[in-house]
């Protein structure tokens, strides 16, 4: 295994995982709550890992029976990630919000936490879009490499989950105040036009 590629995909996962969307709002409030952490954590992660084995195995493929497919995502991705990251930026000049982590509401069963977490992820279409879609192209960037770059991806994925919902108790404080939120939406900006240059750069 190529750490120099490993250590991409663990970057390029964290970098698009880190964005506080649907999925990782709910985990962060299962912490929070400190509810069914352990089911929460390991369906996002074994849910992320299944989604990139398929983008780096499969999207390979297609972009080698169809040449045209792996330029259009890579282009049409870069300009994706410009957008989102010009939508972030904006946030982070103008938010005021704050976390509502619903911390008073019933504790809900093991069952129904985890069919709301499948549910927040697999019907996301920005999950496809991360998973599926960008890391599968980035991976061809490493013809015979790609196994390295989806461990990398799939550590992201884990590690990202569970210090996330491990580690909410020290977020509570923070992400109760709006400026919290406006540096995050600021550094998830910087971050989604670094992944963007690189893929033009790439191209």
């Amino acid at each position: 295994m190529n750490p120099s590629v490993f250590f991409t995909g663990l970057t390029m996962g964290l970098s698009l995982i880190v964005a506080i969307g649907a999925q990782n709002a709910f985990v962060l409030r299962q912490g929070l709550r400190n509810e069914h952490l352990l089911a929460i954590c390991l369906t996002c992660a074994l849910s992320d890992a299944v989604l990139i084995l398929v983008g780096v195995t499969s999207f390979a493929q297609i972009a080698a029976w169809l040449p045209w497919v792996e330029p259009l995502m890579r282009y049409g991705g870069a300009a994706f990630l410009l957008w989102y990251g010009a939508r972030n930026l904006h946030s982070a000049l103008h938010s005021s919000r704050t976390l509502d982590m619903g911390l008073e509401t019933a504790r809900s069963g093991l069952a129904k936490a985890v069919l709301a977490c499948l549910a927040i992820t697999w019907l996301n279409p920005h999950v496809y879009l991360d998973t599926v879609v960008m890391l599968g192209t980035i991976s061809t960037q490493f013809p015979g490499q790609q196994g390295a770059f989806a461990a990398g991806a799939i550590s992201a994925s884990f590690l990202f989950f569970f210090l996330l919902g491990y580690g909410a108790t020290w977020l509570r404080p923070v992400f109760a105040k709006a400026r919290a939120w406006r540096v995050l939406e600021a550094v998830i900006a910087a971050v989604m036009w670094a992944i963007a240059l690189r893929l033009l750069a790439g191209g």
